[in-house]
């Protein structure tokens, strides 16, 4: 299975970017997808997730409200809507799917596939 995360740039703050995610080798809809991200010397952090059948998402607490994931499994693409960037979005962002997700797995969130990631640079 490949992952391959698209639509990261530079914006200023308050704007916004929607993130796209290409899933290869697999059907998307055998999977629970995510997104995650990683600051310069910061840990990895989860921003959203999404169920196979794309009813139910959750999201971090710093995302919430202004960030929205969804799929298109006839497509196998998962997708971020991120809106009203601040600058403390700046990170790689990585989309990653597996069977579950585990929210106690703060490395690799139980995710089996991760993509290679697309940079957002938010600037002030």
């Amino acid at each position: 299975v490949q992952l391959q995360a698209s639509g990261g740039g530079l914006v200023q703050a308050g704007g916004s970017l929607r993130l796209s995610c290409a899933v290869s080798g697999r059907y998307l809809s055998m999977f629970v997808a995510g997104w995650f991200r990683q600051a310069p010397g910061q840990e990895r952090e989860f921003v959203a997730a999404i169920t196979k059948s794309g009813h139910i998402t959750h999201y971090g607490e710093a995302v919430k409200g202004r960030f929205t994931i969804s799929r298109d499994n006839a497509k196998n693409t998962v997708y971020l809507q991120m809106n009203s960037l601040k600058p403390e979005d700046t990170a790689v962002y990585y989309c990653a799917a597996g069977p579950s997700i585990y929210y106690s797995d703060s490395c690799n969130y139980g995710m089996d596939y991760w993509g290679k990631g697309t940079l957002v640079t938010v600037s002030s």
